[in-house]
C-alpha cells in the first residue's frame, strides 16, 4: 500500500512546539541555518517512538543513540547543515549521519541563534548563572531588560528548583524538572559527567548571589514584538563582586567542571579583582564582543565558550578578565535546565492538537489513525553529546 509522503505526525508536533518557543524569525540568517534541516519520510508500518532527543551536536555516537531508541526527531542546537550541499555521500561523516537518520525516518531540527536571541533563552540562562538570579520564560517579572532603562531584582523561586539530581542510584521517575510545571517525567538515570545537569549544584550557586543588576542584549533585535531579545548579554551589577565568587557561580551553575581557562591582566590576581560588569556570549564570543567594544560598552569580564589567542590577549591588555569553558559547554546545560521542561509541556499541547485534528479527517488510513491513538510524549537529552575538548589533570595534582 502506498502512503502519502510526509513526516511523522509527532515530528510535526515537535517542530510546531520549537517554532512557538523560539521563533525562527529571531535567528541571525546572515550566517545561520536554522529550522527543519532534515524532514525524513514517515513510514507508518515501522513508525518511530513519540520521542525527541535534544543535543548540541549531531555526531556518530548521537545518531547511534537516536536510532537505538527510535526517536522521531533530533533537535540539534548546532545546525549540521551550514552551507549548500552539492552531494550527499557516505564518505563525509556528517553527511553519513544525515543519510542514516533519513533512512530510519528520523528528522532533524536546529534552533541555534533563535535560542541565543530569545528573551529567557540561552543568553539569559548564562546571565542567571553569573548573577545568581534564575529566570523562567513564563514569568516576566524574573526577566531584567534595559529597553526602558529599568532594573529589577530577580528573586530565587526555590519551589521551582529541583534539589535532587539524577544519578546511577536515583530512580528516574522521582524527580521533577524546572519549567515542567510539576509534570512527572522520566529522566535518564545515567548522566555523563559532561552534562551540567546537577541542579542541586545550581541552587548552591544561586545562594551565592541574588544581587540586583541591570541586563540587556549586546546586539538588540530590530524586530517588533520581542522586547529584551537580542544576541549576547551585558550584565551590570549594582555592587562589585569578587572574581572568585563569579568563578564559583559559573563552575557550580555549569556542572562543577574540573577546571576551565581564565585570563587576567598581567600584574593582577583573580583573588583581588572585583567585577562590576560582564559581557556574555554562548559559544564563540569574539565577533559579538568586537561589536560591543565598537559601541563603547566597557565591561570588566568577558564570559564565553571560546575566544582566540589574539582576542584574549587584546582583552587583558584593555584590563579585562576572560573566562572560557570550551565552545559547547556554555550551551549544553541549557538543554537540561530549560529546554527539556519547556518542550515537554509545549509538545504535549501540540501533539494533542494534531491528534484531535487527524482523528476528524475522513480519509485517514488505519495506520495513521493507530499512530494518533498514542498519546505518549517523551523528551530526552542525549547522553552521548559532548564537547570535543576536555581537561587532562595530572594525578600528582589531584
Amino acid at each position: 500500500m502506498a502512503f502519502p509522503t510526509t513526516s511523522a505526525p509527532y515530528t510535526k508536533a515537535v517542530v510546531n512546539a520549537m517554532r512557538k518557543l523560539y521563533p525562527e524569525v529571531l535567528a541571525d540568517k546572515s550566517f545561520d541555518n536554522t529550522g527543519l534541516l532534515l524532514e525524513a519520510p514517515y513510514d507508518p508500518l515501522r513508525r518511530q517512538m513519540n520521542s525527541v532527543m535534544l543535543t548540541v551536536d549531531i555526531t556518530k555516537a548521537v545518531v547511534d543513540e537516536a536510532i537505538e531508541r527510535q526517536d522521531s526527531i533530533v533537535v540539534a542546537y548546532h545546525p549540521i547543515i551550514f552551507r549548500g550541499l552539492k552531494a550527499l555521500t557516505l564518505k563525509d561523516t556528517q553527511q553519513q549521519s544525515l543519510l542514516r537518520l533519513a533512512a530510519e525516518g528520523i528528522s532533524v531540527y536546529s534552533p541555534h541563534t533563535a535560542i541565543d536571541c530569545a528573551r529567557g533563552g540561552l543568553g539569559d540562562w548564562l546571565a542567571d548563572i553569573v548573577t545568581g538570579t534564575p529566570t523562567e520564560v513564563s514569568e516576566d517579572e524574573h526577566l531584567i531588560e534595559d529597553s526602558a532603562d529599568t532594573t529589577a531584582e530577580a528573586t530565587a523561586e526555590t519551589s521551582s528548583i529541583r534539589t535532587q539530581s539524577p544519578s546511577k542510584h536515583t530512580p528516574a521517575d522521582s524527580v521533577t524538572d524546572v519549567n515542567s510545571q510539576h509534570l512527572q517525567v522520566k529522566r535518564p538515570i545515567y548522566m555523563l559527567q559532561h552534562h551540567p545537569s546537577q541542579l542541586d549544584l545550581k541552587q548552591e550557586a544561586l545562594a551565592l548571589g541574588n544581587k540586583q543588576h541591570k541586563r540587556y542584549p549586546i546586539r538588540a533585535t530590530k524586530l517588533d514584538g520581542y522586547p529584551g531579545a537580542g544576541m549576547g548579554r551585558i550584565v551590570r551589577l549594582s555592587e562589585p563582586v569578587p572574581l572568585p565568587e563569579i568563578i564559583d557561580r559559573i563552575g557550580l551553575g555549569l556542572g562543577n567542571p574540573k577546571g576551565f581557562p581564565i585570563a587576567v591582566p598581567q600584574g593582577k590576581q583573580a583573588s583581588d579583582t572585583l567585577i562590576r560588569s560582564v559581557g556574555i556570549c554562548a559559544g564563540s564570543g569574539g565577533h559579538l564582543f568586537g561589536e560591543m567594544e565598537k559601541d563603547g560598552e566597557e565591561v570588566d569580564l568577558l564570559f564565553t565558550g571560546e575566544l582566540s589567542h589574539h582576542e584574549a590577549l587584546a582583552a587583558i591588555e584593555r584590563g579585562q578578565c576572560v573566562i572560557t569553558l570550551f565552545h559547547s559547554n556554555t550551551e549544553r546545560g541549557f538543554l537540561h535546565s530549560v529546554l527539556k521542561g519547556q518542550l515537554e509541556q509545549s509538545v504535549t499541547e501540540e501533539w494533542e492538537k494534531i491528534r484531535n485534528e487527524g482523528k476528524q479527517k475522513s480519509d485517514i488510513s488505519e495506520e495513521f489513525l493507530e499512530a494518533l491513538k498514542d498519546g505518549h510524549v517523551e523528551v530526552h537529552v542525549s547522553e552521548m553529546d559532548r564537547d570535543p575538548f576536555g581537561i587532562m589533570i595530572s594525578k600528582q595534582e589531584v
